[in-house]
């Protein structure tokens, strides 16, 4: 894991461009100390610093040279040793051990399908020598970040915004549409857009090329939602249990000790068995952050229930407490480089903060499996929908029930499920968000187009919803915090569930395989029985990553984030935004996220606007 900067413009001095790229790279010094290098072919800047995963010697250092070619990389190749051999095969040698020479000798093999053969995340920017143009890529799911800023024939690009704000293209210019997105959904950006109008995000699955003065972003990937994959339910399952496992071994490769968040749920529960049973000689550290009174989520029952069937793991746990909050805050804020949308990134904070302390420098974490595996409760929304829509009425009514059981639901949650449930067959994904959009919380911002579009698709309302979940509404979200904590502690975190081969395999399933008779996730808990304790395959919750911030912390130690003029949000209903804080220090909950997020974005501008 590391992080790269780079520009190519001929609009500055050579001893600009040195300051220049230094700085970009200093800005960003938490994503790789053990190494920082340049390499200048006017006009063209590349700069790197390193985090010492692969290779640990000076040979893996980048900006790398090999085959024609410089690479500035962040990211792993978790496949680079097969993809090694096969070059062997075609006349390649190789002078490191590293995955960056890989990438270097895919390119040359190739070209810009070099990509399709990785089994990995990355974020990177590939100049060939000879042909005289800038190849960058990111990985299938955004798992790293790549941002960037083009005006004509200048090219800025690199891993955080805070190294973009120190180009000369760099315009403080609000992008309000975010903004707004941020309020009412909790987004942290949308396809290419961030926070800034003129700091743009390459999208998930997309190659760039920039040459002769022109930008151009191609997607090289996409998930089918249609059903396809044949056989019985138990030959699925044996089958995603092939994959699983092979992805964690994959995501283990590294030559310095891999360790592991550990929350009790069914995700990271489910990586950290595998590792248990499947590297059986190793020590294995896991990582849980707890919250202890009362009606606190206290988790460690369950990480209890892990711990108890895996002796060769070696668990460490935090309590933070209201005093750490406080003086956390603003470093976590400030690595997140946007406002966060809720609290849960400040606990995730606290897990990379105990794993830095106990010598870690790559972690495995749980992210995406929720997203594909249809884990959030309103996946039922669309299930149940999807079945009536298809006029399968006693199916739709069974699964109701079944969730309804499962969930105890009182009545009024019965009826309030059936409702949304119905709901999804009259409106399309777009216009279901833009309901939620308009009208889950008070609307703050001006009369504007709603700022998004989804792209048609085909498949079940089930598996339409978990695309968008995966690439335009949550997963992009956790991915950025899942960067960002990860990295503000020099951390590598690697997500085994987003092996594409897996997520390929699981949105080929029908929608009964994901969820049934009320249990989410069905797919995961058969495919890994026996390996996981029968206690969490049978857990029917669904807990996230819970924190008392919203309302807790708003009302604590961090209440001085209420006390402001909110003079920044300029663009917002500033009778409203009174209204809602008034209220909510009167005790009133209901907006309580809401609330978060005006506070934290008006604290936010204050830093960076």
């Amino acid at each position: 894991m590391c992080g790269i900067a780079g520009f190519y413009d001929s609009h500055i001095s050579p001893e600009s461009a040195e300051s220049l790229i230094q700085g970009m790279l200093k800005s960003i010094g938490h994503r790789g100390p053990d190494a920082r290098s340049t390499r200048y072919i006017r006009p063209l800047s590349l700069g790197h610093n390193r985090l010492s995963i692969i290779d640990l010697s000076e040979d893996g250092n980048q900006p790398m040279e090999y085959f024609g070619a410089v690479i500035v990389f962040n990211g792993e190749i978790y496949n680079y040793k097969e993809l090694r051999d096969d070059l062997r095969l075609k006349g390649y040698e190789f002078r490191t051990e590293s995955d960056t020479e890989v990438i270097l000798a895919s390119y040359r093999e190739y070209g810009e399908a070099c990509v399709e053969k990785f089994v990995g995340m990355w974020a990177f920017a590939l100049w060939d020598i000879k042909e005289e143009f800038l190849f960058c890529s990111r990985d299938r799911f955004g798992i790293k970040p790549f941002y960037y800023i083009h005006e004509n024939d200048r090219f800025y690009f690199g891993s955080e915004y805070r190294q973009l704000k120190l180009c000369p293209l760099f315009s403080k210019e609000l992008n309000w549409a975010q903004v707004s997105r941020g309020l009412q959904l909790g987004w942290i950006g949308f396809k290419d857009e961030t926070y800034y109008s003129n700091l743009k995000s390459l999208p998930a699955a997309c190659n760039l090329v920039f040459a002769n003065g022109k930008a151009t972003v191609r997607h090289y990937w996409d998930i089918s939602t249609a059903e396809s994959s044949k056989g019985s339910f138990y030959e699925k399952a044996e089958r995603f249990r092939e994959l699983f496992i092979d992805s964690v071994r994959l995501h283990m490769r590294s030559d310095v000790e891999v360790g592991a968040c550990l929350s009790g749920g069914l995700d990271s529960s489910s990586i950290v068995s595998v590792v248990s049973k499947e590297f059986t000689e190793k020590k294995f550290k896991t990582f849980t952050i707890y919250y202890d009174g009362k009606n606190e989520v206290d988790e460690r029952p369950w990480v209890n229930e892990v711990l108890k069937g895996n002796p060769n793991l070696s668990p460490h746990f935090l309590m933070p407490k209201e005093q750490d909050v406080a003086e956390v805050f603003d470093h976590a804020l400030f690595h997140s480089e946007v406002p966060m949308a809720g609290s849960s990134p400040i606990s995730q904070y606290f897990v990379m903060k105990l794993a830095k302390e106990n010598g870690m420098k790559v972690l495995l974490d749980g992210q995406g499996s929720d997203e594909y595996l249809a884990g959030y409760m309103h996946s039922f929304y669309r299930l149940i929908g999807g079945k009536f829509r298809n006029l399968n009425f006693i199916g739709g009514i069974s699964e109701w029930t079944n969730h309804a059981k499962v969930q105890q639901m009182n009545f009024s949650k019965r009826v309030d499920v059936l409702l949304k449930s119905i709901l999804t067959t009259a409106l399309s994904e777009k216009q279901l968000y833009t309901f939620e959009y308009r009208n889950y919380f008070p609307f703050l911002g001006p009369d504007q187009k709603t700022p998004f579009e989804f792209k048609h698709l085909n498949g079940s309302p089930l598996k339409k919803f978990l695309y968008h979940l995966m690439f335009n509404t949550s997963l992009p979200n956790l991915l950025h915090y899942e960067d960002r904590n990860s990295m503000a502690f020099s951390i590598e975190s690697r997500v085994p569930f987003l092996d594409h081969r897996l997520v390929e395999f699981a949105f080929s399933l029908c929608d009964d395989d994901l969820i049934h008779k009320g249990t989410t996730k069905r797919i995961l808990r058969k495919g890994l029985e026996g390996i996981i304790p029968d206690t969490i395959a049978q857990r029917k919750d669904k807990k996230g990553f819970v924190t008392p911030g919203e309302i807790k912390w708003l009302r604590g130690p961090l209440s001085f984030l209420l006390e402001s003029d909110f003079k920044r949000l300029d663009n917002l209903d500033k009778k409203e935004i009174k209204n809602l804080i008034q209220e909510f220090k009167k005790g009133d909950n209901r907006n309580a996220n809401l609330v978060w997020r005006v506070v934290v974005l008006d604290y936010w501008l204050k830093q960076n606007a």
